[in-house]
């Protein structure tokens, strides 16, 4: 298993849909929660986008320097800026970072958002602007010069002076799950992201892509974007997810869902019919699958599911989704600094995890008088240090 963490640019705090327990995010901290998934063995960051974000970019070219191994999945808005500037910025990145580069291509779902950004293109006609998008940024990336014309993009003469470390480009993630969006995805990119539904679904979604992408003679990896409530027990676990969502009132939620139903997004769409827009907020009416809580969906737009429960429970989820094909897990919890470490120590001794030698062995203070042993992350935590 590939495990990432999220860096958050925005909304970060003890409870959701409140200011009580927000926490300041700014550069020091990013680089704090950055440096906490290198340490730990996380193999990336997802840095996100949007109107509520810092800029994805000027985050990942911050921190970039303060890591050493941690690869950072950037999202890429296809219309905001031109092909042939996205590629520039790709190509610099990757050299800066010594090719830690992916790209995760977020066509958008808010329609106010976009046409602030300019853009003023319905649903499928995104996805059709970000197929042109991607084909030119791709033929930049692998050191062509560039004439092309279509419905959407335009160049002449395009080309990198300066190419990326990857070749030929960084790999293009991308998540959706609409019939445009699959057709995009199995034409034009490697790795295809599932939010956090429950399994059936998830197994629907990525047929459907599997179909589409041996249709046109390609082969994709396969993610999962989900949030992660872990505690040494399951009753520990299921008061945390009460507790993140226990300053909510109905107003709060009742908002937040009236501006998640003008997306035009269906993935958003199917986020919201998992509970049922927050009609009830008890655990019975937010447990859509064993261990799967959409609480986190009642105020907060994209990925609105978490696994809640013991570390051997929420393992045993991640490897049902691992047996659909899924290599890729993309986890957050809140605060994510606190909650890297939590992950780590609970659920990575428990999973197929490829970490980095020198993190697998590290030296730990496991006595009260300053003993130290090797701890071995091939057992759990508790048997290491007996």
């Amino acid at each position: 298993m590939n495990i990432f963490w999220f860096l958050p640019t925005h909304g970060e705090g003890r409870y959701l849909g409140t200011a009580e327990g927000a926490r300041l995010v700014d550069h020091n901290y990013l680089t704090q929660v950055a440096q906490a998934a290198d340490r730990l063995g996380y193999g990336g960051v997802l840095i996100p986008t949007g109107i509520t974000c810092e800029d994805p970019w000027l985050v990942a070219a911050s921190v970039v320097g303060a890591t050493r191994r941690l690869k950072f999945l950037v999202a890429l808005r296809p219309g905001v800026t031109s092909a042939a500037q996205a590629a520039r910025l790709t190509a610099t990145l990757d050299r800066l970072s010594q090719g830690r580069v992916l790209v995760n291509v977020v066509a958008g779902g808010d329609a106010a958002e976009l046409a602030g950004e300019g853009i003023f293109l319905d649903h499928d006609q995104r996805y059709a602007a970000t197929e042109e998008f991607i084909h030119v940024w791709k033929r930049l990336l692998a050191g062509e010069t560039v004439d092309f014309e279509g419905k959407y993009q335009k160049v002449k003469g395009a080309r990198l002076l300066f190419p990326g470390v990857q070749q030929p480009h960084p790999p293009v993630y991308i998540g959706g799950s609409s019939p445009a969006a699959h057709d995009f995805t199995a034409r034009e990119t490697d790795l295809y992201l599932s939010w956090g539904e429950p399994p059936a679904a998830v197994a629907e979604k990525i047929e459907d892509v599997r179909r589409r992408a041996a249709a046109v003679g390609r082969t994709l990896r396969y993610g999962l974007r989900l949030h992660v409530i872990v505690r040494e027990t399951e009753a520990e676990a299921w008061e945390a997810a009460d507790r993140l969502i226990s300053r909510l009132d109905d107003a709060t939620v009742a908002a937040a869902q009236q501006a998640f139903a003008k997306s035009d997004s269906e993935g958003q769409r199917r986020m919201a019919a998992l509970h049922g827009r927050g009609k009830a907020r008890s655990r019975e009416a937010l447990e859509i699958s064993p261990n799967l809580w959409a609480g986190v969906g009642l105020v907060r737009g994209g990925a609105g599911t978490a696994l809640v429960g013991s570390p051997e429970q929420v393992a045993a989820r991640l490897k049902e989704y691992a047996a659909l094909g899924i290599d890729t897990f993309i986890l957050s919890g809140y605060p994510h600094l606190e909650e890297a470490y939590r992950v780590a120590e609970l659920l990575f001794p428990l999973l197929p995890v490829q970490r980095p030698q020198d993190v697998v062995q590290g030296v730990f203070n496991n006595g009260p008088v300053g003993d130290t042993g090797t701890l071995d992350w091939k057992r759990p935590a508790r048997e290491a240090a007996s």
